[in-house]
């Protein structure tokens, strides 16, 4: 892929976690990933912490993981929406402004999805990726209230392959401009072929729920759709870089990134211009 048009995963988890009931809440290690997203030909990743019991600290991990290789990663701020309640606002600012963060990651196994979390990604612009683990109801709600915020919503609304929940998604993402999806994990390809067809190209987002998910694996996903060259670029990247452009701040994005991003116009009043 030609850095005009990058691949880039929208979903992975990196560094370790303190719960120590699975691999989800225990170590994230990026080297076999990152390897093997090398080999696909995935130009550049979006990284997000395990789950644990204190997202400040695992967001300074995400950030100093990043910096580590910063021309192939970029970080989300992962939150607790009823552990980090009264303080989600400065968390974010901080992950902004301090650690180069550039989006918001939250999971129902934490808690569900609150107005508190939906501020801070309007404020700042900031694309949300939000687990529903197949409660799908409340996108409606969500999607309605806040329309500034582009929702994430991946596994096609379910990981553990509800077929249910995932028909039930299609409808909200088809109709909701601000509700996006990622191709992480969905089994059942032909409600993926669906979802293109339904919802568009420009809704959907290549991710691999790395790094316990084959990132090539998940990537051949994608290219098995047969999309158009145009519409196949938009899942594979474009759709991601339209919404990190979006980001209230200007952003050291990864290289592969930056070829199709740009910093907010003259015309922003949150654009930093020298004193």
């Amino acid at each position: 892929m030609s850095p005009e048009s990058p691949i880039i995963d929208c979903h992975c988890h990196a560094g370790k976690g303190d719960g120590l009931t699975g691999p989800w809440d225990t170590d994230a290690p990026l080297a076999g990933y990152l390897s093997r997203a090398r080999a696909a030909g995935i130009d550049a990743t979006i990284v997000f912490a395990a789950f644990g019991s204190d997202y400040e600290r695992a967001n300074r991990e995400v950030a100093r993981i990043v910096r580590g290789d910063p021309g192939r990663l970029l970080g989300f701020a992962l939150v607790h929406p009823d552990r980090d309640s009264g303080r989600i606002a400065s968390m974010i600012a901080t992950a902004v402004t301090e650690h180069g963060l550039r989006g918001i990651k939250a999971h129902r196994h934490d808690a569900r999805l609150t107005r508190e979390v939906c501020e801070a990604a309007r404020q700042w612009r900031l694309p949300l990726l939000y687990d529903v683990m197949g409660d799908v109801a409340p996108i409606e709600l969500f999607a309605t209230e806040y329309p500034q915020v582009a929702f994430i919503i991946p596994h096609l609304g379910s990981f553990a392959d509800d077929w249910r929940a995932q028909r039930a998604f299609l409808d909200l993402l088809a109709r909701h401009p601000n509700v996006h999806t990622d191709t992480s994990g969905v089994r059942r390809f032909d409600l993926l072929v669906e979802a293109v067809r339904r919802a568009g190209p420009h809704k959907v987002l290549f991710g691999s729920d790395g790094p316990w998910l084959h990132p090539g694996v998940e990537l051949a996903k994608v290219k098995a759709l047969g999309l158009a060259p145009d519409a196949q670029r938009l899942v594979l990247g474009g759709n991601l870089v339209r919404l990190l452009r979006r980001v209230r701040v200007p952003s050291a994005m990864p290289r592969a990134v930056a070829v199709r991003a740009e910093l907010p116009s003259a015309a922003d009043p949150w654009e930093r211009r020298p004193a």
